[in-house]
Parts: C-alpha cells; sequence; structure tokens
C-alpha cells in the first residue's frame, strides 16, 4: 500500500519485515544505513540500548534486530526485523530511520521504506517514499506506534542536515564523537574548609555504594572496504581486544528453497532434487610458531577459541533453520599468536557455483568499527571463494579485502584449490561431515 507522509495504517502482523531501499548505481558512492529507535511516552530512548543499528543490531529484548544490507541488481535494500509481541511495556513508538554516508540525500534515488507480515510469503501491507530531500543526510522514515492496544505504521518523512550522529542525539542517544571533536571538560575541586574544633566522634554513616560506570557511548563508525580502498588495520580503528565475529550474508534471485529460503532466495544451479543448500565458511589460519591448519565443519574441524588456533566455527548450518546462519569468531586477545587468517566460503552441497549471487562480508569487533564489504557477481563456475585475509603486520592486525572467486579443477578440492592461491603449502586428505 503506497502511502503520503503524514498517513497511517493499522499492523496485521505481530511479526513484522522492515526494508529500507534505494536504487544503487546512482548516488554517487553514498551509502544509506536503516536503524531503529526504541522510545518511551517523552519521545526519548531509555537508555543508549534502545538504539538499534549497524553497529548495535540486536535489542536486547529481542524484540528489533538489525538483520543486514543486501544488494540485488539495481536495488540495495537494508533489512530490520520487529516482534511487536515481545516489544517492552515501557515502549510506545519504534522509529525508523536512515542515515547517508559520503553525501546527502538529495543524491539518492528511490528512497523508501516498506513493512510487511514477516511470515513465509507475508504480503507488505505499509510502503512509502520519500522523493522530496535535499541536503540532508539524515531520515526519519516511518514509525511503529502503539494505538488501543495494537500497532500503527506512520509514514514520516522528517530529515536531518547532521546525520546519524544529530538524530541519535535528537532522541536521547549518547554518541561518540570522532577524534578531535570531543567537547572539553573541566573538573572543579572542592575548596579545602579552614580547621575547625574537633567534635566528639559520632558513628560513622555506612559508606555509600560506589555508582554504576556509565554506559559507554554509541560508536556511529563503520568502514567500507572496496577495490580502490582494500584494506583496514583493525588495531587503528579500536579493534584489539575481544572477539571478532565474521558473518557472511549471501542474496540470489531465483525462488527460494533451503540456505536460500533463508536468506530469501535460492543459488543458482542448484541440482535437481535438492532441497537444502549447504554452504560452509571456513578458515586456513598460520600460527606465529609456524603451525598451519584448517577450520572448518568438514571433519568437525571447529577449531577453538581460547587455544590454538584461537578461531572457532559457530557451527554447521546444513539446513538454514540458524537466524544468523554460520559465524567464525576470532580471538583478539590471542592476536600474537596469529600470522595469517584467510576466512573462505565452499559450497559442500545443493548447487554448483556462486553464479547470481551477490554477497556481503562484514567483520564485527567486540570493540571497534565493524568493516564490511560487498562481494562482485561471480562471473566463473566457481564452488569457493575466499573472502577476507587478515594479517598479522608487526602486531598490527590488517583487513584485507579478497572477494575473489576460484575454480576448482577435477581432481581437486575447494579446499586445495584455496591453499595452492595463498599458498598455504598444506597436505590434504578427503574428509566428511
Amino acid at each position: 500500500m503506497a502511502m503520503q507522509k503524514g498517513s497511517n495504517v493499522p499492523v496485521p502482523a505481530a511479526s513484522v519485515r522492515i526494508e529500507v531501499g534505494r536504487r544503487s548505481g546512482t548516488s554517487g558512492g553514498v551509502d544509506v544505513d536503516a536503524s531503529a529507535l526504541l522510545l518511551d511516552t517523552g519521545g526519548k530512548v531509555r537508555s543508549d540500548s534502545d538504539f538499534v543499528f549497524y553497529n548495535q543490531p540486536r535489542h536486547a529484548s529481542g524484540a528489533v534486530a538489525h538483520e543486514g544490507k543486501h544488494s540485488e541488481g539495481p536495488a540495495v535494500r537494508e533489512v530490520l526485523s520487529a516482534d511487536l509481541d515481545r516489544v517492552e511495556p515501557g515502549v510506545e513508538r519504534i522509529v525508523l530511520a536512515a542515515s547517508a554516508d559520503g553525501g546527502t540525500f538529495g543524491q539518492v534515488e528511490g528512497l523508501y521504506v516498506s513493512v510487511g507480515d514477516a511470515a513465509p510469503g507475508g504480503a507488505e501491507f505499509a510502503r512509502f517514499e520519500s522523493g522530496d530531500a535535499t541536503v540532508e543526510t539524515a531520515f526519519v522514515l516511518g514509525e511503529l506506534y502503539r494505538r488501543q492496544g495494537g500497532w500503527k505504521f506512520r509514514a514520516v518523512g522528517r530529515g536531518y542536515e547532521s546525520g546519524l550522529a544529530g538524530l541519535a542525539t535528537d532522541f536521547g542517544i549518547s554518541v561518540d564523537e570522532p577524534a578531535g571533536g570531543a567537547r572539553a571538560s573541566t573538573s572543579t575541586s572542592a575548596p579545602t574548609p579552614a580547621a575547625t574544633p574537633q567534635a566528639a566522634p559520632a558513628q560513622a554513616p555506612a559508606p555509600a555504594s560506589p555508582p554504576a560506570p556509565a554506559a559507554p557511548p554509541v560508536r556511529l563508525t563503520k568502514v567500507t572496504l572496496t577495490k580502490q580502498t582494500p584494506s583496514v588495520s583493525l588495531t587503528k580503528q579500536g579493534g584489539t581486544r575481544g572477539e571478532l565475529r565474521v558473518n557472511l550474508n549471501w542474496q540470489t534471485r531465483k525462488e527460494p528453497s533451503g540456505w536460500g529460503k533463508k536468506l530469501g532466495k535460492s543459488l543458482s544451479g542448484q541440482r535437481a532434487g535438492s532441497s537444502a543448500l549447504d554452504l560452509d565458511l571456513c578458515a586456513l589460519f598460520e600460527l606465529a610458531d609456524g603451525r598451519r591448519g584448517v577450520v572448518q565443519a568438514l571433519g568437525n574441524a571447529f577449531g577453538s577459541l581460547h587455544q590454538p588456533p584461537y578461531i572457532h566455527l559457530d557451527g554447521d548450518d546444513r539446513t538454514g533453520a540458524a537466524a544468523s546462519g554460520e559465524n567464525l569468531t576470532v580471538n583478539l586477545d590471542q592476536a600474537a599468536a596469529l600470522r595469517r587468517i584467510l576466512v573462505f566460503v565452499t559450497i559442500y552441497e545443493g548447487a554448483r557455483s556462486f553464479q547470481g549471487v551477490n554477497g556481503t562480508v562484514t567483520l564485527q569487533p567486540q570493540h571497534g568499527a565493524p568493516v564490511e564489504f560487498s562481494l562482485d557477481e561471480c562471473t566463473v563456475a566457481s564452488d569457493v571463494c575466499a573472502l577476507a585475509l587478515i594479517t598479522n603486520e608487526g602486531g598490527d592486525l590488517v583487513v584485507h579485502r579478497e572477494a575473489r572467486y576460484l575454480v576448482t579443477q577435477p581432481g581437486s578440492s575447494p579446499q586445495r584449490t584455496v591453499d595452492a592461491a595463498y599458498g598455504w603449502g598444506m597436505q590434504w586428505t578427503p574428509g566428511r561431515k
């Protein structure tokens, strides 16, 4: 249902899918990021955790989640989800917003927000297209709000010239300012009182409990790797401690099936009679002491996070039932023990190649800005793709965008193919799940 600014419609489903989209190739390099803010009756967030976006992708209640961004032909769309039955009573509205990175919304064509039933085959019931932007760098596109025991959606279309930081601050978010832009602060000591005659000692009151430390401000920055800027230092971005989560999200153009059904489509070349596509996220590693190996579901080589190789595969999602797919986690506290890691993906079964597929890779440090890049369309009969190479360069962990599709030759395997391409020099034997 196409909507005009200011109009509203009832929300007929408890679980909804929210899509913020635009046309690609017409924005002059401007990227658009979607977000959601959960507001109380006063129109403010209750805490910074009520802001859901690429750096904070899931609300603590599980009610709202940022599901990722996908490119599909000439369109780019970003998906959020909301389970309205799980929204906490103190939340009155969920604001749906977008921010422009690298330009203004006047350079973005085809900007829209749509809301639909999240059930399989669920229909879209609200759509608002915003076509009057000029110098704005952030936009409130719409909002979900409570009304008489149910929920409604309103098309808003209100812009900000101050970007995502200005929008977030307006709703009560504490924003981590960029280097050099922090507000000046002063500290004043209380004057020392003059000496007075000592009174008789009295029972001293119990010391007050120290106040809880303030939550750190929300970090709004992210890093996008391209062919022109293919690498970034995790160390310089602040990602030196905790865990690094590596996630891959695929989008294709055919009818849903198996893993592709979970992601919205199916891979091209899917074999007849196959109901499930099995993708395997893997990593070759080389430690500082020279030991080399692989982390993968094949052979149950899931690795370990707290002992060598300090890399762990969360699991093998063979059916697409896991909401977040497969993820690799790297222990950044053990970075000194790592020399290099190559993250790659293979098709174990269910399709012949990655042709017709678009992918997005996200590396999310526990501390520091996320690193994101898109994969080019596959034009060869490839069943293995090198995604990212992480190298330890004098104590500085650097992420390199690879996005390299490789072709497995007859008699070889995807793992051997990646090994040969990157000179790992390992001995391989057949393995099974």
